[in-house]
């Protein structure tokens, strides 16, 4: 745990949090088509992340911070596991494959 009592992202957080592109994109989690926007600051210090399921209504939604400290996750209205269940298991769309293109 962080000094805030939040749960420190596991290490392959970073790692799948990487691999989402910067800007909206659509990929899967769970077997449900999401759409997810990313926005990093240029210094990659800031990254907020919102995710919409595409065919229900759940969402997912964070900020996370890179300080000297240590990271800080800040998860909007859900719980830390919620958001890094999302980041590691949701795999992008690959970029023009006929099958990412396909309706929900």
């Amino acid at each position: 745990m962080n000094p805030g009592g939040q749960q420190e992202p596991p290490p392959d957080f970073f790692g799948a949090l990487s691999l989402i592109p910067h800007g909206y994109g659509e990929g899967r989690f769970d077997g449900r088509r999401w759409g997810v926007t990313v926005k990093r600051s240029e210094d990659n210090r800031r990254v907020w992340l919102f995710a919409d399921e595409l065919a229900g209504t759940d969402i997912v939604s964070f900020n996370l911070y890179v300080l000297e400290t240590g990271p800080r996750l800040k998860p909007c209205e859900m719980s830390s596991g919620k958001v890094m269940e999302f980041v590691i298991g949701y795999r992008p769309d690959a970029a023009g494959s006929p099958e990412d293109r396909a309706t929900v």
